[in-house]
């Protein structure tokens, strides 16, 4: 009966009706129903035989990293058998704990263990969300927030925890679980609960897998690791680098070009929008009134107005080199040139206003501005040097 059972159930979760399973299966359309719903029948000699209900068993949308219906039944049934639970866990390639612990976790009153029933009680706990266990134990509470009035890291609490209080397992904290209380908008941590962090967020910073690729990251990428030796030597000119300044709430920009040789700089005009389309456009035309020995390579972030990178290369035959993510130090010319410009474009304003003549006027003013790192001369004498000494 428990094989017609699993067969029914599969056959339920992939969509089947009711009467199908019940025919594919073999038993009555009243026993399907029994079983779909969870019936106590009642017999003659005052038996009661109890059927849990089916409804809440389907898995079809959980993660394959949690135990399935079926391999529960598949458990149930090779520790009636008496096999080993490592065993088992060689047999549904599980570790032999994740064996152990769901039939520890979800044994009857009697000790035995139900393949049904415990997943069941396995959907109940993933539900969500669940009460904090700071919310819950006013005491536990109460601790945390005067270790965290001492300036306490979470990760210092939690580990104290555990320390002090071996025996009670219920204080034992994650300091995620105390960073969760602290940013909940509940209040559970209210107290001074941003300000007791050093970093005194406001918000938490997303953590991302380190090297991994993002999401929407930009396609065909040259990374920075295969940039020509020469780039770094700064001996030849017409190699750049780029990025965009970005005004209040990110909502206009001005595009920046820094020769890394000479530090001449280039800036373009985007006074709609800084999509890549604009920007694509705009660093062609730029970079167009240029020789084609100035234009020997670029070097930008991996933001996403550089999608255009290979219409780019196709139009000025300048390859596009991006840099890992968070490292502007990979760019520091570059970087160092927006911090200039932030002096006539200052952040938090509206870019969009400055028009197209004022660009040029800041682009002459720091091209003509003696540089320390040039030895005294200006980037536009500089870069008239380095022309005249290549040709």
């Amino acid at each position: 009966m428990m094989a017609q059972r699993q067969e029914f159930a599969q056959l339920m979760a992939k969509g089947v009706s009711n009467s199908e399973a019940c025919r594919l299966v073999g038993v009555n359309r009243r026993t399907g129903t029994r079983w779909l719903y969870g019936r106590t029948v009642t017999f003659k000699s005052g038996v009661e035989l109890h059927y849990p209900p089916m409804a809440t068993t389907r898995a079809t949308c959980l993660s394959a990293r949690f135990l399935s219906e079926d391999e529960r039944v598949v458990i149930a049934d090779r520790v009636r058998a008496g096999v080993s639970l490592r065993a088992i866990g060689r047999e549904l390639g599980r570790p032999a704990s994740t064996v152990s612990r769901e039939v520890r976790r979800n044994r009857d009153e009697a000790g035995r263990y139900g393949p049904f029933a415990a997943h069941r009680m396995a959907l109940r706990r993933l539900v969500r969300p669940k009460e904090r266990r700071l919310a819950r134990d006013l005491v536990l509470q109460d601790k945390v927030q005067g270790w965290l009035d001492l300036r306490w890291s979470p990760e210092q609490i939690a580990h104290t925890l555990r320390v002090q209080y071996p025996e009670n397992t219920a204080w034992h904290l994650v300091h995620e679980s105390i960073y969760q209380a602290i940013y909940a908008r509940d209040g559970t941590l209210g107290r001074d609960r941003f300000t007791c962090l050093r970093t005194r967020r406001r918000r938490r910073r997303p953590h991302r897998v380190p090297d991994g690729r993002r999401a929407g990251s930009l396609r065909e990428m040259t990374m920075i690791g295969e940039r020509p030796a020469e780039v770094e030597d700064r001996v030849v000119p017409g190699h750049w680098e780029g990025d965009l300044v970005t005004g209040a709430a990110n909502r206009s920009a001005i595009g920046t070009l820094v020769e890394r040789t000479t530090r001449y700089v280039l800036l373009v005009h985007l006074p709609k929008t800084h999509t890549a389309d604009a920007t694509r456009d705009g660093v062609v035309t730029v970079m167009s009134n240029l020789s084609s020995d100035l234009r020997r390579s670029l070097t930008w972030d991996q933001g996403k107005e550089m999608a255009g990178h290979l219409q780019i290369t196709a139009a000025t035959g300048m390859p596009v080199y991006f840099c890992e993510p968070r490292s502007p130090w990979q760019r520091g010319t570059n970087e160092n040139s927006n911090g200039l410009l932030r002096d006539y474009f200052p952040k938090a304003t509206n870019l969009a206003v400055h028009s197209a003549e004022r660009l040029a006027q800041v682009q002459d003013e720091l091209n003509n501005r003696p540089r320390k790192t040039l030895g005294w001369k200006s980037p536009a004498a500089a870069l008239a040097e380095l022309q005249s000494t290549c040709s």
